[in-house]
């Protein structure tokens, strides 16, 4: 399949030096500052497809956290928690001379804006979260691909275990990607018209062991009340990582947060239903710079 013009703009590389560390940036687009990230992705020059969606319209700022990428390493073990990626995120805010920015998480991302939202709702405009749960998921739900009784449990597992190998060839390791992915579509077979840009990324395997240990510990719903930034909470009605009934936990919990459930997808519905997903978003956004229309 052939690359669009839009497709072969690749993320600009930076390098924010913070009282916390050094961390790897990248940025893309025009517009109100916006930040990305993932738990445990490792990002590089071509991007990411949710953070993808937000540069036509804001600058976003895509961090590789302590650990991935060319980013610092971590000098001890508690580095790595939650709360102190936060302090990360907000120290990177502080170097790069932002007042507020809005924080957008998919998956694991969107678990960590729940936290970001609850410590440090003053240095957001907005809150978006995608796909995500306030509290663990896989062992309370086995609609969760997750959780031993779900039918694809051993598969998702074999491939997670096998995508840690720093071995693995490029060829194996875009495979194994694509078959895991699968796993989360409403429509597996329309894959290749989901994923048709030459984006790639990695999987930071010592932040992803650290949160398979977090996670068996994390609950923050009790706090979620503390969150006061204008949120925005998404999720496919079929999702098999975080399934809805925690992103309605969320907005029910969240004080006026917006829920939107896409019938038609899965963990990935900015991809599965994207025209519906992007106006959503535009109208969310549309609300959240009439709020601050000094940093629209």
């Amino acid at each position: 399949m052939g690359i669009g013009e839009d497709e072969k703009v690749t993320w600009n590389q930076n390098f924010v030096e913070t009282d916390r560390g050094t961390f790897e940036v990248y940025t893309k687009g025009e517009g109100p500052p916006l930040c990305v990230t993932h738990l445990y992705s490792e990002f590089n020059e071509s991007g990411d497809y949710f953070a993808d969606i937000f540069s036509k319209t804001h600058t976003v700022y895509l961090v590789n956290l302590r650990e991935a990428g060319r980013s610092d390493c971590a000098k001890a073990p508690h580095e790595l928690f939650m709360i102190e990626t936060v302090f990360d995120l907000e120290s990177i805010r502080v170097a790069l001379q932002i007042s507020k920015w809005v924080f957008a998480g998919h998956s694991t991302g969107g678990m960590l804006a729940c936290v970001y939202g609850i410590h440090a709702s003053s240095s957001l405009n907005a809150l978006i979260a995608v796909g995500a749960a306030a509290r663990e998921y896989g062992s309370s739900s086995p609609a969760c691909i997750y959780h031993k009784e779900h039918p694809d449990y051993y598969i998702m597992q074999g491939y997670i275990e096998a995508l840690k190998d720093p071995s693995l060839d490029y060829e194996q390791r875009q495979f194994i990607s694509t078959e895991r992915t699968k796993l989360s579509l409403y429509k597996p077979e329309q894959y290749e018209n989901y994923f048709d840009k030459s984006i790639h990324k990695k999987m930071a395997a010592t932040r992803m062991n650290f949160f398979a240990r977090e996670i068996l510990q994390f609950d923050v719903t009790k706090q979620l009340h503390q969150v006061t930034a204008p949120t925005l909470i998404l999720c496919g009605k079929h999702d098999v990582q975080c399934p809805v009934v925690f992103s309605e936990e969320m907005a029910k919990e969240i004080p006026k947060a917006q829920l939107a459930i896409f019938n038609e997808s899965n963990h990935y519905p900015f991809l599965e239903e994207e025209q519906g997903f992007m106006k959503v978003i535009d109208e969310f956004m549309d609300k959240v710079n009439g709020l601050f229309p000094n940093q629209a």
